[in-house]
């Protein structure tokens, strides 16, 4: 008789594995970062590991990857909003939101870029959860330059690519805080600040 399993149960011994793994790849790497390390760390042995994951680098992935469906259902969510601008600066405020978690997300991300490098299919993973990302962006653009709610002279992709590249500034820390900023506000006045028409 097959072993019944309670979704509950696995839903959170995944998340542990999750947590625990992305603090040692921030922490050591993806390459010195050793599957009897992340089972020290969850306590598990590595046969429970791969009952979870099928391997070090599907964990790593996983990581790099945990909140693609969220940031899915959404920007579903969000095309139907009737104040497209407010819309836009929700969803911005969503992708950049992890950065100001942590301190150690920055050198998730970079170790994340080395990977990349090395690992092609890290990298095509990376380049199509960027690409959503851009795109969903793009699209709420649209609806609210469409709207008026935003300067009419702006270039869709263009503007969307200013903002990614500013959301990416907080995840490499080149964007820093004192502790007393709130960063995502921050984010949400410059990014309001920029698509507004500009002033005669």
């Amino acid at each position: 008789m097959a072993r019944t399993v309670d979704p509950a149960k696995h839903a959170a011994n995944r998340r542990q594995i999750m947590d625990a793994a992305a603090l040692l790849f921030a922490e050591n790497g993806f390459e010195r970062t050793t599957t009897a390390m992340i089972c020290d760390a969850v306590g598990m042995s590595p046969g429970r590991l791969y009952h979870y994951f099928a391997g070090k680098k599907p964990l790593f992935i996983a990581v790099l990857t945990d909140d693609r469906r969220e940031t899915g259902e959404m920007l579903e969510g969000l095309r139907r909003s009737e104040r497209p601008l407010e819309a836009l600066l929700a969803f911005v405020e969503h992708l950049a939101a992890p950065a100001t978690v942590h301190p150690l997300v920055s050198q998730l991300v970079l170790e994340a870029m080395m990977q990349a490098q090395r690992d092609e299919e890290v990298r095509t993973i990376l380049e199509e959860v960027d690409d959503e990302e851009q795109a969903g962006i793009e699209e709420l653009l649209t609806r609210a330059i469409k709207a008026g709610e935003t300067d009419p002279g702006l270039a869709p992709r263009k503007a969307a690519q200013w903002i990614t590249t500013l959301i990416g500034a907080l995840y490499l820390g080149v964007v820093g805080s004192d502790g007393s900023t709130d960063l995502l506000a921050q984010l949400r006045r410059t990014v309001r600040g920029y698509l507004m028409p500009a002033r005669a």
